[in-house]
């Protein structure tokens, strides 16, 4: 199976910048987005052979994250079924036979780290679900996780510690993933490699400089480990801010 995960930064500005030839062009049988920003009927994409799931967020022009999938799942449920967490739709869960596909957008600390300490519960009751999942089939999940784990997952590491998406509270929380079974699965295929990144700022030419940070995952279930064929960074593909990641597995 392919799978793809991208964080469009806004579906309908990103529809106006390649978006649907590289849609196209990909054939995932696993499409996942995050901070969609849309509301319900603002976009309608033409996707034949996909079934479509969309999570909208409260607040307009906010968040929002959607599925896209030719196999069509067994259920589909929307947030992690607290409260506090889901308003800003944030997460989608796709149930199939052999696993659960979770695509998830990650709250950002905010400059000043004024959202911190929000983050921190958000970790700790996401990874609270992934485990509960997990219980019944292993799972696989993808986003923007909103932090760069190591320091060779961004270009300038010294300088942005403590910004947020590289603290060390939320660098933390993403080692937790991994002591709880879950693999990054870039790192398993290129454990050292640097100068890959999925997000750079529009600030700066950050992206022809390549001064970016790899912030967009997947992870599997460590008992998906064997069936894990390639990971990548599509970082020739334009349209957002970040750029899309992808995983081959067998399942």
């Amino acid at each position: 199976m392919k799978l793809i995960s991208w964080n469009v930064n806004g579906l309908r500005a990103c529809m106006q910048k390649g978006f649907q030839d590289y849609f196209d062009r990909a054939d995932a049988d696993i499409f996942c987005l995050q901070e969609t920003k849309v509301q319900e009927g603002q976009i309608a994409p033409e996707l034949p052979g996909y079934f479509q799931f969309w999570n909208y967020a409260e607040k307009k022009g906010y968040s929002g994250t959607a599925l896209f999938t030719k196999r069509k799942p067994l259920c589909v449920t929307f947030g992690i079924g607290m409260e506090e967490h889901d308003h800003e739709g944030r997460v989608i869960t796709a149930e199939f036979e052999e696993f659960f596909m979770v695509t998830v957008y990650t709250p950002n600390s905010q400059r000043e780290l004024t959202r911190l300490s929000y983050r921190m519960q958000w970790e700790e009751d996401f990874l609270k679900y992934l485990k509960g999942l997990e219980l019944r089939k292993p799972v696989v999940f993808c986003g923007d996780l909103n932090v760069a784990h190591r320091e060779i997952d961004l270009k300038n590491p010294g300088s942005n510690h403590r910004n947020a998406g590289f603290t060390d509270e939320e660098r933390g929380c993403f080692e937790r993933l991994l002591e709880n079974g879950f693999v990054d699965t870039f790192r398993y295929f290129y454990p050292d490699l640097t100068g890959v990144y999925s997000w750079w700022s529009y600030m700066y030419q950050a992206r022809a400089k390549n001064a970016g940070w790899r912030i967009d995952y997947f992870l599997v279930s460590k008992a998906l480990e064997d069936r894990l064929v390639d990971a990548g960074v599509r970082t020739e593909v334009m349209g957002s801010d970040h750029c899309p990641v992808e995983l081959e597995i067998n399942l």
